[in-house]
C-alpha cells in the first residue's frame, strides 16, 4: 500500500486536503452506490420480502464477528455510540451502590459522561475523573485510578482530543482483576488501530460508524459480553423478538428475546437507506486489512510529523500516542481562527483544545501533505 493509492475509491477533489476524518470520515464510492441501490429499492417496497428483512442487519453482526471478534451474537446494531453507552449504563446501574466510583478520563467526549452522571446521580455511585496526565501516558493514570471501588470504568483507545493511546490489554487485565465492569468507546479506533478483543476482554463495546469504519452517518454497532446478554434494553421493540420473522404472528405478543445481543437493536434496525452502506464499507476495510490500514495511516502522519516539527508545532511523545491521530500543539500567538483560516487554503482539521487535531484517511495524497505543511507555515504567531 502506498500514500495515494487508493483516492480514486473516494469522492475528494483535487485541492481539498482532508485531515478530518476523527470528525466525520469521507464516504467510500461504493457505499455511495450501494446507499442510492437501496434508496431506489425503497420505492418499490412489493418486492422486499419479510423473508429477507433481516439480512442486512445478520450480515452486519457476521462482518464485525469477522473483523473484530467475538461471535455474531455478540452484536446489536444501534444509531449512536451514544445509544450503546445508554444501553451499558442502564444495564450496569442495577449493580452500583453508594461509595462505588465509575472511572472516566478527563475531557472525554459527552457521550462518554452523560450517561454515567445519570446513574451516578440515581444510583448513589460517584464519578472519579482521570486527570489529563501531563506526560500523556493516560494508561499509567488510569492504573493509578483502579481500585476495588471502581465498579465501571468507561474508556477509550484513542483519547479523541488528541489521539493519545491508552493499552486497553493492560487495563483489562487489571478490570478482570478488580471485578471492574470495562465499557469502551472504540469510535476513535476501531477500523483503523487493531483490537484484539480476546486480550481485552470488555464488558462492552461501542463505536460510531462514520468515523473510522468509514460508514454512512446513523449506523453504529455494540459489542455485549456474554454475561450480559440478559441485560435490560433501552426500548422494548418487536424485532427483537423471537416470533419477529413471522408477520402474521406478530400479534401473538412474545416476551422472548431473539438469541445473544440481538434485543440491544434499535427499533427499526434494518434501514435500508444506511445498513447496505455500511457493508459496503466494512467489507473494503476486510479487502484492505486494518493492519494494512494502520500502517499506512502511520507512514502519511510519520511524513507530516517530520515536516511539520521544524516548523515549530509540537506532538506528542511516539511512546503515548496513537499512530493515526496526530494532536499538534499551536506555537504561541497562533490565532484563534487557525481553522478557518486552513479551511480557506482547503486544509481540513479540527481543534480540540489548544491543539490541532490531524487525522488522514487512505484518501490523501503526497500533495494533500505538502498543502497542509505550506498552509501551517503561513500560521500567524506571536
Amino acid at each position: 500500500m502506498k500514500i495515494g493509492q487508493y483516492r480514486d475509491l473516494f469522492e475528494v477533489p483535487d485541492g481539498i486536503a482532508y485531515f478530518n476524518t476523527a470528525y466525520n470520515s469521507p464516504l467510500l464510492r461504493r457505499s455511495r452506490e450501494a446507499l442510492e441501490k437501496a434508496a431506489r429499492a425503497k420505492s418499490r417496497p412489493w418486492e422486499r420480502a419479510s423473508a429477507n428483512f433481516f439480512e442486512d442487519a445478520e450480515t452486519l453482526r457476521l462482518t464485525c464477528a469477522d473483523l473484530f471478534g467475538g461471535a455474531a451474537d455478540h452484536y446489536a446494531i444501534v444509531p449512536a455510540a451514544s445509544y450503546g453507552i445508554s444501553t451499558a449504563a442502564r444495564i450496569l446501574e442495577p449493580t452500583l451502590r453508594a461509595g462505588d466510583h465509575i472511572l472516566l478520563m478527563a475531557q472525554e467526549f459527552p457521550s462518554n459522561v452523560l450517561a454515567w452522571r445519570r446513574v451516578a446521580a440515581e444510583s448513589g455511585a460517584e464519578i472519579r475523573t482521570v486527570p489529563t496526565p501531563p506526560n500523556g501516558d493516560w494508561t499509567s493514570a488510569i492504573l493509578a485510578s483502579l481500585d476495588t471501588s471502581a465498579r465501571v470504568a468507561s474508556l477509550s483507545a484513542a483519547h479523541w482530543t488528541d489521539g493519545a493511546r491508552i493499552d486497553l490489554a493492560a487495563i483489562g487485565e487489571t478490570c478482570r482483576r478488580l471485578g471492574t465492569a470495562l465499557v469502551l468507546d472504540l469510535t476513535q479506533s476501531l477500523g483503523t488501530v487493531p483490537f484484539d478483543l480476546a486480550a481485552v476482554q470488555p464488558d462492552f463495546m461501542v463505536a460510531a460508524g462514520y468515523k473510522w469504519l468509514l460508514c454512512p452517518y446513523g449506523f453504529s454497532f455494540m459489542y455485549v459480553a456474554p454475561q450480559w446478554h440478559g441485560g435490560r434494553p433501552l426500548e422494548e421493540t418487536w424485532l427483537v423478538r423471537a416470533n419477529a420473522g413471522d408477520f402474521a404472528r406478530l400479534v401473538e405478543y412474545c416476551d422472548e428475546y431473539r438469541p445473544g445481543a440481538r434485543r440491544f437493536d434499535v427499533g427499526e434496525t434494518c434501514v435500508t437507506t444506511i445498513l447496505p452502506g455500511a457493508i459496503a464499507a466494512l467489507e473494503q476495510l476486510r479487502e484492505w486489512d486494518i493492519r494494512n490500514v494502520f500502517e499506512l495511516i502511520c507512514q502519511t502522519n510519520q511524513r507530516i510529523i517530520e515536516r511539520i516539527e521544524p516548523l515549530g508545532f509540537g506532538v506528542l511523545s511516539r511512546d503515548f500516542r496513537c499512530g493515526h491521530i496526530l494532536g499538534v500543539s499551536l506555537p504561541p500567538g497562533a490565532p484563534a481562527d487557525t481553522v478557518q483560516s486552513l479551511a480557506a487554503n482547503g486544509v481540513h482539521v479540527s481543534r480540540r483544545g489548544d491543539a490541532i487535531r490531524i487525522a488522514p484517511h487512505l484518501h490523501v495524497t503526497e500533495a494533500d501533505i505538502e498543502q497542509l505543511v505550506a498552509a501551517l507555515g503561513k500560521i500567524d504567531r506571536a
